[in-house]
């Protein structure tokens, strides 16, 4: 893990995700109607553990529960004609930097050639299903903001790892917790019950190694790429294991 490198991507992104706060609620939204359609059409989060999963990303981010529950009506209403389809495409960004981009769509025919574009514009390019996700670990991540430096770091700790996570990291101001996949419910519940509150909350594409960027072109490129595929409203989440140190 590097909690540093998450961390800065955080402090770094954190304005463009105030600003595009309706854009990523409506992307959450259609996870939301995905789940629900997929978990045998329960809309109770007990019953559910994928929308368990993509409720704890949607508090994380100050969804309101007025939209969660709209949304998780709207996806049980007799009248919900809206199928996504989930698509992942891998490829490689200047640099040889691995991207994984998770898609949710109702066409193939359009989201495929513009994750392409994006790739090619960016001097990347994509590559076949498999080429870098080998790379990575599917773990689920729960950040928590010290930046005041309220909360005791030993305690956090404690009480992560009695909640059933498997790693905890502290490097300045942020709490880096790192669960396995099937646990990671359990452990939000656990904290949420604790009066924790999440920066980001969801199960992720943790890279097992990071790549930095020296040339200016390259590291331009690289954040050219990422707000195109962040930008394109199929898109729901961008992974790659691009080092930022500063």
């Amino acid at each position: 893990m590097s909690g540093h490198s998450k961390w800065h991507n955080i402090q770094k992104t954190k304005g463009a995700a105030d600003a595009k706060r309706s854009a990523a609620f409506t992307k959450i939204a259609k996870e939301i109607i995905v789940a629900v359609k997929e978990g045998g059409g329960s809309g109770d989060p007990n019953n559910n553990s994928r929308l368990a999963t993509v409720i704890a990303k949607a508090k994380a981010v100050n969804m309101p529960n007025d939209n969660i529950k709209r949304t998780i009506d709207k996806a049980l209403g007799a009248g919900s004609t809206e199928n996504f389809e989930a698509v992942t495409y891998e490829g490689y960004g200047p640099g040889g930097v691995a991207v994984i981009v998770e898609a949710l769509t109702d066409n193939r025919q359009r989201t495929a050639p513009e994750v392409r574009h994006a790739f090619d514009k960016c001097n990347g390019n994509l590559g076949a299903i498999g080429c870098v996700s080998w790379s990575f670990d599917r773990k689920g991540v729960i950040v928590i903001d010290n930046e005041d430096g309220d909360l005791d770091e030993d305690k956090v700790m404690e009480d992560a790892l009695e909640a059933g996570a498997e790693d905890f990291e502290a490097d300045g101001p942020a709490l880096e917790i790192t669960t396995d996949p099937d646990s990671f419910n359990d452990v939000v519940k656990a904290l949420e019950e604790k009066g924790y509150a999440f920066v980001t909350a969801e199960v992720e594409m943790v890279p097992q190694n990071y790549i930095s960027l020296s040339g200016e072109g390259d590291i331009k490129n690289m954040e050219k790429l990422i707000d195109m595929l962040e930008g394109n409203d199929d898109v729901q989440n961008v992974w790659h294991n691009w080092e930022t140190d500063d």
